[in-house]
């Protein structure tokens, strides 16, 4: 009757080989970054040796650097990608920088943009323009040097010339009166026959005014007239003076006639502007979309 040992009734892993360890059947050892479980008890037989050893698990190949990923990859940060040869690695970029695929469209790499996407913050936006009054009132604070006001589309109901003007002290706060203001706006006109330019009229304009236009005009039965433009604004929010140019341009109601408006100014008082608010000389704004951004 065979005899059955109730103590080896499962291998037993013994750890690394050791020469001098006596081993019997169903141990199970490591040497050489493999396994092996012992058919012949012994001592002193290497587990290169058949007769006493059988191979349980073999490693694979050893890798190398662009094939394995301990070798690849060095450095906290890294990034692994493969190219048309291997598995390559990324070192870690530097504060700010942006991934991107290079211009060859094949790897990654790390950029630098010209301008940080936490230096320009988009801080408000009005999905659609109505009333006679569109205001943003503590936008402008000390935090960034310079502002960016966005409009498209801007729409009103009568015809009208967009304006917009600074406000000071929130909601309730007074909306500068017209001694504060100067500025100048130039309105350039391409008249287009056929669809080539043929001629140009230039317009100049400049006073102490209570608004600065930013659109030369809007006629409310052109839906295809609409204001459009971009404003920037210095020191805002702070003690010194502040400064703004603007740029928009628009079509006549004809399309025959290209309208180009560009002006700047100052607003001259000491008081702090922490809001602006947008308008039509005439009737109340219908549509248009707003946004602001900072820019450290």
């Amino acid at each position: 009757m065979a005899t059955v040992n109730l103590g080896r009734i499962k291998p037993v892993f013994k750890g690394a080989y050791a020469g001098g360890t006596a081993f019997v059947v169903d141990d199970i050892v490591t040497s050489g970054n493999e396994t092996f479980i012992c058919i012949q008890a012994s001592t002193g037989n290497a587990t290169s040796n058949a007769t006493y050893w059988t191979k349980l698990a073999s490693k694979g190949a050893d890798g190398t650097n662009g094939t394995d990923l301990t070798s690849t990859l060095t450095t906290q940060g890294d990034i692994l990608y493969r190219d048309g040869s291997g598995l390559q690695r990324l070192a870690k970029g530097t504060a700010n920088q942006e991934l991107r695929i290079n211009s060859g469209a094949t790897a990654p790499e790390w950029h630098t943009p010209a301008v940080a996407s936490s230096d320009l913050v988009l801080l408000h936006t009005t999905a659609v323009m109505s009333g006679t009054t569109v205001a943003v009132d503590n936008i402008f604070n000390s935090t960034y040097n310079t502002y960016k006001v966005l409009i498209s589309g801007y729409y009103t109901s009568a015809d009208s010339s967009p304006q917009f003007r600074f406000r000071s002290g929130g909601a309730s706060g007074v909306v500068e009166n017209d001694s504060v203001y100067n500025y100048a706006h130039y309105r350039i006109e391409q008249q287009f026959n056929g669809g080539t330019g043929n001629g140009s009229t230039i317009t100049v304009a400049g006073a102490s005014q209570s608004f600065a236009r930013w659109h030369q005009s809007l006629e409310s039965g052109n839906v295809n007239k609409t204001g459009n433009t971009e404003i920037t604004i210095h020191n805002a929010g702070t003690a010194y003076s502040t400064y703004w140019k603007n740029a928009a341009v628009g079509i006549d109601a004809s399309g025959s006639w290209l309208t180009n408006m560009v002006g700047g100014g100052v607003y001259l008082k000491g008081q702090v502007i922490t809001g602006i608010q947008f308008s039509g000389s005439a009737g109340s704004a219908t549509a248009g979309s707003l946004k602001i951004y900072g820019l450290k």
